[in-house]
């Protein structure tokens, strides 16, 4: 029941991101990535970046013709994988956290952070997004999402025979974050649930270190297979790490534990307005 029939290499990169000072930031994250050239499939790098999780970074915001799009872009090809990760952009008037997911071949997705993180005030600052992404790639559906959305399971739902006849949405769940410590609990209960309840393969990156909000984060970056079990996880430490995810396991637990076949069918309603 799975169509991901070969393994994927995948690299969580855990980083210490510098407060509003994007191009700093992309030197630093280059350096981590240099390494993994040959080594990986998928590349993914923390929630904004950037500049770190900061509703005041939104005046830095670059639009899709900015540094930093040519550079993920950039990234992918040099690597020979595909690199994502989510950064503030402009479109309009607008500011969005968008994940941007880009492949060797120089093709660039998008998903826009659906939900705001209202406790912190993102929701009066940045527009939110509407619509769910699932990207193919090596033979592998993925569908990436940004931080906040983790706790809200209809949308990161995977439904059988809806986008795909005969097959869930999706067989690899992202998620990328600046999630702070107080709150780790939270993070690695939710992952697991996404990650058991959706019949997938989850991969998490947070960031490490403190914010210019004075914020801490632990990491625990983590690979949670379809058991919710951890594949890896990592600790309060600025570290890149590599993993193999296997199609033929995946396939065989959907074919074994079918509960895909017994879940409700939904539709996905437009978000609430943020304000």
């Amino acid at each position: 029941m799975s169509a991901a029939a070969q393994d994927l290499r995948i690299s969580l990169v855990q980083g210490d991101t510098r407060w509003h000072d994007p191009a700093g930031n992309r030197a630093h994250y280059a350096a981590l990535l240099a390494p993994l050239v040959g080594t990986t499939d998928l590349v993914v790098l923390p929630e904004t970046f950037t500049s770190g999780f900061s509703n005041a970074a939104i005046s830095q915001a670059e639009d899709m013709h900015g540094p930093t799009v040519a550079w993920i872009v950039e990234q992918a090809v040099k690597l020979g994988a595909a690199v994502t990760g989510s950064v503030q952009l402009r479109e309009g008037d607008a500011v969005y956290n968008r994940l941007l997911f880009a492949t060797p071949d120089g093709v660039l997705q998008q998903y826009d952070k659906r939900h705001l993180f209202r406790y912190g005030g993102e929701h009066e600052r940045y527009a939110a997004g509407r619509e769910r992404l699932s990207v193919e790639w090596k033979g592998w559906r993925i569908n990436p999402q940004v931080c906040y959305d983790l706790r809200f399971p209809v949308f990161c739902r995977n439904r059988f025979d809806v986008e795909r006849a005969g097959h869930l949405d999706f067989d690899l769940q992202i998620f990328v974050a600046n999630w702070p410590s107080a709150r780790a609990y939270a993070w690695k209960t939710l992952l697991r649930a996404r990650a058991i309840e959706n019949l997938c393969f989850v991969a998490a990156v947070n960031r490490v270190g403190v914010d210019g909000n004075d914020l801490h984060y632990a990491g625990d970056s983590a690979v949670i297979d379809y058991l919710g079990q951890p594949q890896v996880e990592v600790r309060e430490v600025e570290q890149v790490v590599t993993t193999t995810l296997s199609g033929q396991a995946l396939a065989a637990h959907r074919a074994r534990f079918p509960a895909m076949l017994d879940a409700d069918r939904f539709e996905l309603d437009p978000p609430p307005r943020a304000g």
